[in-house]
């Protein structure tokens, strides 16, 4: 079981929550788990708890800090999911994946600086999911994060633009019936990304949006496994 803490915003004079999840000894490398837009729930505080087991060291952090500090909703419940997509779309509207992506770097330097209680690690890889999947891909852009893989990221189609930068591994999983990522969608980013070096898709035929969950309708229990195995490989190759 991690514990809550805080992280100092990059560049701000202010203080962002995060769940810290720490190994039974020392960390193999370090992950930055991105939520979905239902903040640092259980379910994510269960990936955290589990990439801990594993021996990483593992930080989920408060994407929507700024104005809901500490929310965490049920995706299960239809007044908590308006209420959630409510949040995204304040989100959106202040430009907040911009403010994320400078959260994603807090975090990573507070990681390596050791800041967080635990000795400092160096090696640092994340993993998001929903709009914490679009944030992962914003990550392998514009950060040195050390390796990313992202769930069913929304709006990467948008941002292909910027995969030139790129220079560490990424990894993304694509449910092809993902009813907030479209057939479009997912030919722009197949078409945007097959051939880069440093990136891996993984498509998940008729499976839907939010498959991987830890818990909750959403789950589908054989892709979940399936992706996650992948993740796991991906990370110790890539973190150790």
């Amino acid at each position: 079981m991690g514990e809550m803490t805080t992280i100092r915003a990059f560049d701000e004079e202010a203080l962002f929550g995060a769940y810290v999840a720490k190994p039974s000894s020392e960390a193999k490398a370090a992950i930055i788990v991105i939520p979905e837009i239902f903040g640092v729930n259980p379910g994510i505080r269960q990936k955290c708890d589990s990439w801990a087991a594993a021996g990483y060291l593992a930080v989920a952090i408060d994407i929507f800090w700024r104005f809901a500090p500490g929310v965490e909703l049920n995706p299960d419940v239809e007044a908590e999911l308006q209420e959630a997509f409510g949040y995204f779309q304040t989100f959106a509207d202040t430009k907040g994946s911009d403010s994320a992506v400078k959260d994603i770097k807090a975090a990573v330097q507070a990681i390596r600086r050791g800041e967080l209680g635990t000795p400092a690690v160096q090696k640092v890889g994340c993993v998001g999911y929903c709009l914490g999947g679009r944030l992962a891909y914003m990550a392998a852009t514009r950060t040195d994060v050390d390796a990313s893989a992202g769930y069913y990221g929304v709006m990467i189609e948008t941002m292909l633009g910027e995969s030139h930068a790129i220079a560490n591994p990424l990894m993304l999983h694509i449910p092809t019936a993902d009813h907030f990522v479209g057939p479009e969608a997912q030919a722009a980013i197949h078409a945007g990304l097959d051939d880069h070096p440093k990136v891996v898709l993984h498509d998940y035929v008729g499976l839907d949006h939010g498959f991987a969950a830890e818990m909750g309708n959403r789950r589908d229990e054989e892709g979940a496994n399936l992706a996650d195995s992948r993740t796991v490989a991906f990370f110790r190759e890539h973190l150790g």
